[in-house]
């Protein structure tokens, strides 16, 4: 169990160093800054590398609401749900930690910001509502969950599923960025949401509901099309 919760939390540093850090540090930069496609892909590519990279150790969750929709969809056991869970928030945390030492050495740093949080209303970055914001993350995450398990079945083919489910990601942040900011994952949300300025932490029960909510419904289609996967 230990080299399992290792490998989520150094899976879940990895998303949150990776995906948050290119819209923090790379994003806005004048004349080459990668932009909303450019953090999608990061986002994406941080899944997919570490997918290969532990996957085999833990299964490569590296998001409570992957956690969940598996226990649901039959691939996880339920005793190993809270620690996963855990081990996934404390990576999270650590990763907006050593983001938030990089943030504040720039030469003109006067605050973090945003610092990469997920929200609704005045912190959605095109000021959806809360209700656009709750339904968006309950549907992305439920095809997510439903990406990863059609892709990780025994009847799918062998190999490919990190990619499948790597570019999902990217997929979902292309979609939704404007809308909360792309979470689809609380330890994701939660890691900055401790540092960032603004509404961040008092919205962040949407980005835990919203996305276990979308988990669970997720399973439950994949179980209903597969029943005997």
């Amino acid at each position: 169990m230990s080299s399992k919760l290792l490998a989520e939390f150094f899976g879940t540093f990895w998303l949150v160093l990776g995906g948050c850090g290119s819209a923090v540090l790379a994003a806005g930069v004048a004349d080459v800054g990668i932009g909303w496609l450019g953090v999608s892909f990061a986002f994406g590519l941080t899944v997919l590398t570490m997918a290969y990279t532990v996957g085999h150790i833990s299964g490569g969750h590296f998001n409570p609401a992957v956690s969940l929709g598996l226990m649901i969809g039959g691939r996880f056991p339920a005793k190993d749900l809270l620690p996963y869970w855990v081990a996934q928030v404390l990576g999270a945390i650590v990763a907006a930690v050593v983001l938030y030492l990089i943030v504040s050495g720039a030469p003109d740093f006067s605050g973090v910001g945003g610092f990469a949080s997920n929200g609704y209303g005045e912190a959605s970055p095109e000021g959806y509502s809360l209700t656009s914001a709750l339904v968006i993350e309950i549907v992305l995450t439920a095809f997510f969950i439903l990406i990863i398990l059609g892709s990780t079945s025994e009847k799918a083919p062998p190999g490919f599923a990190p990619i499948a489910i790597g570019l999902a990601l990217t997929l979902i942040h292309l979609i939704s960025i404007p809308v909360t900011n792309t979470s689809v994952n609380p330890a994701r949300s939660t890691g900055v949401a401790l540092f960032a300025e603004g509404p961040a932490l008092a919205q962040l029960w949407l980005f835990w509901v919203a996305p276990l909510i979308g988990g669970a419904i997720g399973a439950v289609i994949w179980k209903l099309m597969s029943p005997d996967d």
